[in-house]
């Protein structure tokens, strides 16, 4: 089929692969324009741009598609289908009509739970038992079309942003090929999502990031691994900032009496407000790399009882 990819993130680049080794046409590539990063801010295209570079592909960074010129220009491709991932661009109506089969949308949740822009950190934070990627037609709501393909996957207790981001986009690498051709060949028929069960995934707000020892493990675990690698839910020795990225449920009768937030057990155990605590296994110092535990406290030399706020 002769297609577009709309796409930016890391998370995108894998299903463009995927329709270029499955034999389609990827004639355009639409990405979000290269932004100002790392010393000296120079201008870095995205994963999807410099992926569609080493292929050769034509890649378009408009910073709107309302103009009449890149509607025209969308137009002018004469697609089959486009694909979208991940774009980061609203889609009016006339782009979302040019191709012949229309957008096809791959999201990273379950819907219609999860609608919206942080669907992965919101499942785990969430403490969701399962997700997956469900590949819709896209319509002008957001995430409300009609899904043509569902690929499900368990949350485990030790699943971070990071690690599950990972797993759902070698999962929707995976799903695109028969959800797009069996969705133009007639197999796979659109079905409407409920109109139950709609939850809203909002932007991560880095006010969401410090740690409140005094709930429950398992909400905190949650909560550590759902902003895990980024922005990192951090508490505070002090001023000292540390981000606590993986962690695992532990029993909270340390060598001290505790009180949540305390330091119950080396190199860095810390009770819970429901009489458990968490176990840090990776955690990262302000201006440091993420490292374990234990080579942490080798700086910071810890002492029980020391107060996590």
């Amino acid at each position: 089929m002769k297609l577009a990819f709309m796409g930016t993130p890391d998370f995108s680049v894998d299903i463009l692969q995927a329709l270029v080794d499955g034999g389609h046409d990827v004639v355009a590539v639409y990405s979000q324009p290269p932004s100002r990063s790392g010393r000296g801010k120079k201008h870095r295209p995205s994963p999807v741009h410099q992926l569609a570079d080493s292929l050769n592909i034509p890649v378009h960074c408009p910073k709107s598609l309302k103009s009449d010129e890149e509607q025209q220009t969308f137009s002018a491709l004469d697609l089959d289908a486009a694909v979208v991932v991940a774009y980061g661009l609203i889609l009016p109506q006339a782009i979302l009509d040019a191709p012949k089969h229309g957008c096809l949308n791959i999201h990273a949740s379950l819907l219609p739970r999860w609608r919206g822009a942080a669907p992965i950190h919101r499942a785990i934070m969430a403490g969701d038992a399962e997700t997956g990627v469900n590949i819709m037609v896209m319509e002008a709501g957001l995430d409300t079309g009609p899904v043509i393909l569902e690929r499900r996957l368990p949350i485990l207790a030790t699943d971070t942003t990071g690690s599950l981001h990972d797993k759902l986009k070698a999962l929707g690498a995976e799903a695109i090929l028969p959800a797009l051709e069996g969705f133009v060949s007639g197999d796979l028929a659109p079905v409407a999502q409920s109109e139950d069960g709609v939850t809203y995934a909002h932007k991560i707000d880095k006010q969401e990031a410090p740690i409140d020892w005094t709930r429950p493990a398992e909400d905190l675990r949650n909560h550590i691994h759902g902003l895990s690698p980024f922005p990192g839910a951090y508490s505070l020795i002090g001023e000292l900032r540390i981000k606590m990225l993986d962690t695992e449920i532990v029993d909270g009768s340390g060598t001290i009496s505790s009180a949540a937030g305390q330091l119950i057990a080396l190199p860095m155990t810390i009770a819970c407000g429901d009489g458990r605590a968490l176990k840090i296994l990776t955690a990262q110092r302000a201006g440091k790399g993420p490292m374990t535990a234990e080579d942490l406290n080798r700086g910071l030399q810890l002492t029980l009882g020391t107060v996590f706020s």
